[in-house]
């Protein structure tokens, strides 16, 4: 009996026909991580963690594992620029303190930070709040055991990373325990919401979140990612509200969480089982290894639709329960966009499901523009979707590029339209007189 079989025998398009047809029922409950993060959460490898994980495994274990794809070696144990104190810190009112500068001819200046409360737990370690002692700043630490053998990846892209919309690194320093474990401590600046607790008090509220805040969100993530994908040349690959930080006042959005991001190299092949599973795109569930940057930009159409919702549009039990969500509302992948996924899966038989009217999926008051930039982010052919500078163009922004538009509060809108010449490299004169409007020009 096909029922009895063990699903990790079963090849991922066999399990999700099954799935379809009603013999293999998806395992597992519906899990939604409910710990939030202010900062990033990195991982670190665990012996006693399976190798090999199945594409259908729930998703508490994909959160916690370790991205281990192409780490560099390093001879170097220690970071140069980051100091090594002893102590833990992070039990209620410790303090710890470090020195920062002495390179390039900074002088070097004692930082002392007190612990106030934790934040976020997993096997990556543990993020605080913090204050700086010396003055007054509240700052998010997040605590990584660091493998002596490897530089921290995501540290070296952090130092790199300056952008207004995604979360900054102030500095880092190492720190050690008694059993001679040694843990990179990033400290970032400590934004206190994230759009995830916003979206769920608007769905506590029973109330549909303010377009003007879906517009917001969605165009300053949109901005960060183009930042990130061709200014720095780095792919987050774990988009999710709970990794998207918001100022709750002027609600500027700034991404966190680079325990995942990578530079992806044309030809060099990359993990496949990354992203949390709401988020994934599909020819990551297709098991492809050489993508790009267009998984991020399906991870954003994801977040606006859930914005729009008020909860996540594609909630699968599992990966290829994922994929069953996704082809209940895109309708079955073509020929030709399955090959763009992944050649492999081309010759399978996909039962054939129709596509489901994307403005039947969202109330009537919608914009129309809204329902439009949701299907042109949510597309299988990773080719076919929005990249980020396309998405900021989009006519669902307009209303943000409106003079003297304010905040429902009163406040002005966060900066929008100060991209630097790097961020608008490429773009033709046109693009660039629609990402600029006529009132934000100098």
């Amino acid at each position: 009996m096909l029922c009895v079989v063990s699903r990790a025998l079963l090849p991922v398009a066999l399990q999700f026909l099954l799935i379809l047809v009603g013999i293999l029922a998806p395992r597992g409950q519906r899990l939604i991580k409910n710990q939030e993060t202010v900062a990033s959460t990195s991982r670190v490898p665990s012996v006693a963690r399976q190798q090999n994980l199945g594409v259908d495994q729930l998703s508490n274990e994909m959160r916690e594992m370790r991205i281990r794809d192409e780490k560099t070696v390093s001879h170097d144990d220690k970071d140069p620029e980051a100091t090594v104190i002893n102590g833990n810190g992070t039990e209620t009112g410790q303090i710890i303190s470090t020195t920062v500068g002495g390179q390039n001819g900074q002088p070097k200046q004692t930082m002392s930070y007190m612990a106030e409360r934790v934040v976020g737990t997993g096997s990556f370690g543990v993020v605080f709040q913090a204050k700086c002692l010396e003055t007054g700043e509240p700052v998010a630490i997040k605590k990584v055991l660091q493998d002596k053998r490897y530089k921290n990846r995501e540290l070296q892209i952090m130092r790199v990373l300056d952008h207004p919309n995604v979360v900054r690194l102030k500095h880092s320093f190492f720190s050690s325990t008694e059993k001679d474990e040694l843990y990179l401590n990033l400290v970032l600046e400590y934004v206190p919401e994230t759009v995830h607790r916003v979206s769920k008090h608007h769905s506590r509220m029973n109330q549909h979140m303010p377009i003007l805040y879906v517009q917001l969100y969605t165009y300053q993530i949109c901005r960060a990612l183009n930042y990130l994908h061709h200014v720095v040349g780095v792919c987050h690959r774990d988009i999710k509200p709970q990794n998207l930080l918001v100022y709750p006042h002027t609600h500027q959005v700034k991404i966190c969480d680079f325990g995942s991001a990578k530079k992806l190299v044309p030809g060099e092949p990359n993990i496949s089982y990354i992203c949390s599973r709401y988020y994934r795109a599909p020819e990551l569930i297709f098991g492809v290894t050489e993508y790009t940057t267009a998984i991020d930009m399906w991870s954003v159409g994801c977040v606006m639709a859930e914005l729009l919702l008020g909860h996540p549009l594609f909630p699968g039990e599992s990966g290829v329960d994922q994929l069953v969500e996704i082809i209940k509302i895109l309708g079955t992948p073509t020929r030709e966009e399955i090959k763009c996924m992944n050649p492999n899966y081309t010759e399978f038989k996909f039962p054939q499901i129709k596509a489901h009217p994307w403005h039947k999926l969202f109330h009537k008051q919608l914009p129309p523009e809204a329902v439009d930039l949701v299907s042109r982010l949510l597309q299988y052919s990773p080719k076919l979707r929005c990249t980020a500078l396309e998405a900021l163009a989009h006519p669902f922004f307009d209303d943000l590029r409106v003079p003297d538009l304010s905040l429902p509060n009163g406040r002005p809108l966060p900066s929008l339209f100060n991209f630097t010449a790097r961020e608008l490299a490429g773009a033709s004169t046109e693009l660039r007189q629609r990402l600029v409007p006529e009132n934000a020009r100098t």
